[in-house]
C-alpha cells in the first residue's frame, strides 16, 4: 500500500486509449471511443474479484458510501450507527444522505463493538455501518446477526480493507452493500474513485441511476434517457477508470507483497514483552496494509510513537491525537460546524457527543499504533525497518 508505488505501462496503456479516443465521460459518444469502456470493464472485472453480482463505480469512496445509502433508501431522520475511529468521509456520508450519524465505542478489532452497536439501536435505526479500519474488519457475524434481529441494513465501509477476506468472503460483499475507496493512498488506486458492490439487484440498479443524475441507462441515447428517481453526479471519468484498470492486474501482486512485508514487521515486534495485537475475528484475514499494534498504556504508547520518528522509521500513526480518523479530532462534528442548517434531529445527535462517553475507545486508542506497509520496499529494507522498529520500541521499556 498504496499502489501508485507500482505505476507502469499497465495504467498508461488504459489511459492512452481514453486519450487517443478523446472521450473522457463514461457514457455517451457511441461512436468516437472506439470501443472503449473502461468505467463498464473495470466494474464488471472488480465485481468478479470480489465474488458479486454487481460494481458501480463513482467518483470517490466518499461518494460511494453516499450513493450506497441512498440506494437503500436511507434519508432523513434515518439513524446510521457507525464508529468512532473511521475516517471523516463515515460521518460526512451520513449527512449528506440527510441521516443521524449515531457514534459508537470500537473493541480491539479497532472497528465496531457489537455490544455497544445493539444499546444504540432505537425505532429510528436503519444501517450498521462498520468500517473496516488500517485492513481489518469488525465482527461481521455478530453484527449481521444484529441487522437480522432488528431489520437493519448492513453497509461493509471496506474503503481502507480491500483485498481482506472473512471467511473466504472478501470484505465488502459480505453486507448487503460494500463500499472502497481507489483514491491516491489505497492499495490500489484511480487517482480519484469509488466503488459500490451488492448482489441486491435493486440497489444496483438505484445506485447506477442515483450517481448520474437520476438517468435510467436505457438504449443507446443519451438524451432519450428518463429519470425515474433524483439523482446528483457522482460520476468517475473514463481516465480514472482505465488507471484503475491498470492497477486490478497488480491486485494480487499488490497483496502478496504486503503479506510478505507485514509477516517481516510483525515477527519483529512480537519478539517485544509487552506488545500486542488487533483482534482479528476467527476466519478473518486482513489485506496487510497495517501492521496494528497496541502497548501497555498510553504513556508507553506515546514514548514509542516518538521514539519510532528519533529511530527514523517513518509512516506510523497514532490517531488518539490525530484530527483525520478518531472522535477527539472531529471538533467541527461535535460543534456542529456546518456551512448550511442541518435538520433538528441531526443537530441534537452531534451536540450530544461532546457529553457521550467514549471511555472504552480511548482505552484502546490511547494504546494504539498502526505502522503503513509500504509495497516499494524491498525485502531487505523491510528487514532494516523492522529491526529499526523492534529497537526503537525496546528501548522504551
Amino acid at each position: 500500500m498504496p499502489g501508485f508505488e507500482m505505476f507502469g505501462d499497465e495504467e498508461r496503456k488504459n489511459v492512452n486509449d481514453v486519450l487517443e479516443s478523446g472521450i473522457l465521460m463514461r457514457y455517451g459518444f457511441e461512436v468516437m471511443r472506439n470501443n472503449h469502456w473502461k468505467a463498464k470493464e473495470f466494474e464488471t472485472e472488480f465485481a468478479n474479484k470480489m465474488g458479486v453480482d454487481y460494481c458501480q463505480l463513482v467518483s470517490s469512496g466518499t461518494a460511494a458510501l453516499t450513493v450506497a445509502l441512498a440506494s437503500a433508501g436511507i434519508g432523513a431522520g434515518d439513524e446510521v450507527i457507525m464508529p468512532s475511529f473511521t475516517f471523516v468521509a463515515s460521518f460526512e456520508s451520513i449527512l449528506a444522505s440527510g441521516a443521524v450519524p449515531v457514534l459508537v465505542d470500537i473493541d480491539s478489532t479497532l472497528t465496531l463493538d457489537p455490544v455497544s452497536v445493539e444499546k444504540a439501536i432505537t425505532s429510528k435505526t436503519k444501517c450498521i455501518m462498520p468500517v473496516h479500519m488500517c485492513g481489518s474488519m469488525a465482527n461481521l457475524d455478530a453484527l449481521r446477526a444484529l441487522c437480522d434481529q432488528y431489520n437493519l441494513l448492513l453497509l461493509e465501509d471496506a474503503c481502507q480493507a480491500i483485498g481482506g477476506t472473512y471467511k473466504g468472503k472478501s470484505l465488502g460483499s459480505i453486507g448487503d452493500l460494500g463500499c472502497f475507496s481507489f483514491d491516491f493512498v489505497k492499495m490500489i488506486t484511480c487517482g480519484e474513485g469509488g466503488a459500490v458492490i451488492t448482489n441486491n439487484e435493486q440497489y444496483y440498479i438505484n445506485a447506477d441511476q442515483y450517481q448520474d443524475h437520476g438517468h435510467d441507462h436505457i438504449g443507446k441515447d443519451r438524451g432519450a434517457e428518463t429519470h425515474p428517481v433524483l439523482g446528483y453526479n457522482y460520476r468517475i471519468s473514463e481516465l480514472h477508470a482505465a488507471v484503475g484498470l491498470g492497477q486490478l492486474t497488480k491486485f494480487d501482486t499488490i497483496l502478496s507483497i504486503q503479506k510478505r512485508n507485514y509477516t517481516i514487521v510483525r515477527n519483529a515486534l512480537s519478539s517485544i514483552e509487552g506488545i500486542t495485537f488487533r483482534t482479528v475475528p476467527d476466519g478473518g484475514e486482513e489485506n496487510y496494509s497495517f501492521v496494528n499494534f497496541f502497548l501497555p498504556n498510553e504513556e508507553l504508547t506515546k514514548k514509542a510513537h516518538k521514539s519510532l520518528s528519533d529511530h527514523g522509521v517513518d509512516a506510523n500513526f497514532y490517531w488518539y491525537t490525530n484530527n483525520w480518523h478518531y472522535i477527539n479530532g472531529w471538533e467541527h462534528l461535535r460543534n456542529v460546524k456546518s456551512l448550511g442548517a442541518l435538520t433538528g434531529s441531526v443537530r441534537h445527535q452531534l451536540e450530544r457527543l461532546n457529553n457521550t462517553d467514549f471511555s472504552k475507545s480511548d482505552a484502546i486508542m490511547s494504546r494504539t499504533i498502526s505502522s503503513l506497509v509500504k509495497v516499494g520496499w524491498s525485502e531487505e529494507e523491510v528487514i532494516l525497518r523492522a529491526e529499526k522498529m523492534r529497537a526503537a520500541i525496546a528501548a522504551i521499556f
